[in-house]
């Protein structure tokens, strides 16, 4: 992109987080009853226009199929704002006799849209944004641009026509990388949602706003000896092919139990997957990843067939997904990386710790924190296989991808999965409305600080600097009279003494506050707080001067207690 270009896609930017940011000043002082009604109107327009857009989101990125993006629009529309509309968001939201939560709304929301489901991330991210009174401004994937910006023009038009103001929701044209980071780094961007490659989730996270970002998923299910097979095979087809397995938490990789395997394997045929030999393997391995070991962007929500015509190897007529034997784990097994498309590795492990340590091994390389499955009819296997893995959801018998985004479980409905620090990110939640929201605590007192003499006896009573020096100065006071300078002096005499003894050269000057004549000698070269104390303590005075070294600390004691003196004051 030329230099022109970047500086106008900068400048794109820049007015549209000025101009959502003018908005959210009108927007942030809405009530409930007004975000509602917008939110409403906006989720009723997306889901009426669901199959739409997932036919333009499906023309124009080639991935996955109409039907099933159709599918996550309407659960994007319906089904998260269904589970949110009574979610509190403006004022008091929580109280107890003791504590008051009140939400504040954050500003501009910048958020980065994929490719690989573009609309329903879309739909999503404003949602949730409106719902907690943020503007938001959208920057789309280049891919996925058109179908991107008619979901945010289709909601818009809903929620002006409800009473929000028009600039609320912005969508960038030009979506150039420089555009993006611009976006970002404006001073007026309250906070990042980046979904994405790892690249601009890094980016988002140095952008040096706060930042919700996901990781990778390559999610591993372990079947255990004692899961309902035909439910385990269904469930597991059914995550993994749903639009081709564009959601980053669509299984990737079974492991199966070793006295269960051959049953499994022939459960997969019987419900149309196809196990490929490892002469076929092989060549279709070289397709799902680079010679830079990383994934091949071709097969990405590409159908099992297209993916084996890409191989060049022949497999069965409406063949729902390949799978295949995988000798290990590592950039050496192209059939263990994330893979985002109907191509599960196959492995074969003896009992419930070797099937942990698998799925450990699996994440470890490639989707830490992010999500895992497993199909048993043991709850306490399912707890013990759970607290072996450094994912942020652990899906028991059901799809994973349909499990891990609140569908078929009662996590909170989402599109935006956080990784925790496993992941590198700064939630292991489901993003939602709640992490849009600044929370005050209005906070009444419950246990009561009577008095300075209580002040050691209760481990409850949190210890104040203020009461520490104030313990000091009355200690210091039955030391010496009030007033009494010459004994004020000698203890000031024997702290340079110490000082010089110790080789400092440095110590803040210290003088006498009566009969001063204006003549008090050279500037100390630095202060510390200490110094400020010991003076404040002798009631006397420290010199300063332009060149003099003052701590932040030593300032602000000073300012309270008025012991500079000289030709510099403060800045």
């Amino acid at each position: 992109m030329s230099t022109d270009n970047v500086n106008k896609s900068q400048i794109e930017a820049a007015e549209k987080v000025d101009a959502a940011f003018r908005a959210w000043e009108q927007l942030s002082r809405f009530d409930q009853q007004r975000i509602d009604a917008i939110c409403e109107a906006m989720a009723r327009a997306a889901l009426g226009e669901a199959h739409r857009l997932g036919q333009m989101a499906y023309d124009e990125t080639g991935f996955g199929n109409p039907a099933d993006k159709a599918e996550k629009n309407r659960f994007a529309a319906e089904d998260v704002w269904n589970h949110f509309r009574s979610l509190k968001t403006v004022g008091v939201i929580h109280q107890t006799d003791s504590i008051v939560e009140i939400a504040s709304p954050r500003g501009v929301v910048a958020a980065v849209i994929p490719s690989t489901n573009p609309t329903s991330t879309a739909i999503f991210k404003i949602i949730i944004s409106i719902k907690s009174r943020n503007t938001i401004v959208l920057s789309p994937h280049p891919s996925a641009s058109k179908s991107i910006q008619e979901t945010a023009r289709v909601m818009k038009v809903a929620g002006v026509s409800a009473g929000m103001p028009s600039d609320a929701i912005q969508c960038l044209t030009a979506t150039a990388l420089e555009n993006t980071e611009a976006l970002m780094r404006h001073p007026k961007t309250a906070v990042i949602l980046a979904t994405g490659g790892i690249g601009l989730v890094r980016a988002a996270y140095s952008s040096g706003k706060p930042a919700f970002g996901v990781g990778p998923g390559n999610v591993p299910v372990f079947i255990e000896r004692t899961a309902e097979l035909r439910k385990a095979v269904a469930d597991i087809l059914l995550g993994t092919c749903f639009d081709n397995g564009t959601i980053c938490a669509s299984e990737q990789a079974v492991v199966a139990d070793k006295s269960i395997a051959a049953e499994l394997r022939a459960e997969f045929s019987r419900q149309g997957a196809h196990f490929l030999t490892s002469e076929q393997a092989e060549k279709v391995g070289n397709v799902l990843v680079t010679e830079k070991r990383t994934l091949n962007p071709k097969i990405v929500g590409r159908s099992a067939e297209d993916i084996a015509k890409l191989a060049g190897i022949v497999v069965p007529n409406g063949v729902r997904c390949l799978l295949a034997d995988c000798g290990g784990v590592g950039r050496d097994f192209p059939w263990s990386f994330e893979k985002l498309s109907p191509t599960l590795a196959f492995f074969t492990v003896d009992g419930l710790e070797a099937g942990a340590e698998k799925c450990l091994e699996i994440l470890r390389f490639g989707g830490m924190g992010h999500t895992a499955g497993m199909h048993t009819n043991s709850r306490d296997a399912a707890i013990r296989f759970g607290e072996k893995m450094p994912a942020s959801r652990i899906i028991i018998n059901s799809p994973t991808t349909h499990g891990a985004i609140g569908l078929s479980t009662d996590l909170e409905p989402s599109m935006t999965l956080g990784c925790g620090s496993w992941g590198g990110n700064v939630t292991s939640d489901n993003v939602s409305p709640i992490h849009l929201m600044d929370v005050k605590r209005v906070a009444f007192e419950t246990k009561r600080v009577s008095t300075v003499s209580d002040f050691g006896k209760a481990a409850s009573n949190p210890i104040r600097k203020d009461s520490i020096a104030r313990l000091v100065d009355e200690f210091l006071a039955t030391k010496r009279r009030p007033g009494d300078i010459g004994g004020a002096r000698r203890e000031n005499e024997s702290i340079h003494s110490i000082a010089r003894s110790e080789g400092s050269s440095k110590m803040a000057r210290i003088h006498d506050v009566a009969g001063s004549d204006g003549g008090y000698g050279p500037p100390a070269e630095f202060v510390s707080e200490d110094d400020v104390r010991r003076a404040a303590f002798a009631g006397q005075k420290i010199v300063i001067g332009p060149k003099t070294i003052i701590t932040p600390a030593a300032k602000d004691l000073a300012s309270e207690k008025g012991v500079f003196i000289g030709d510099r004051g403060f800045d």
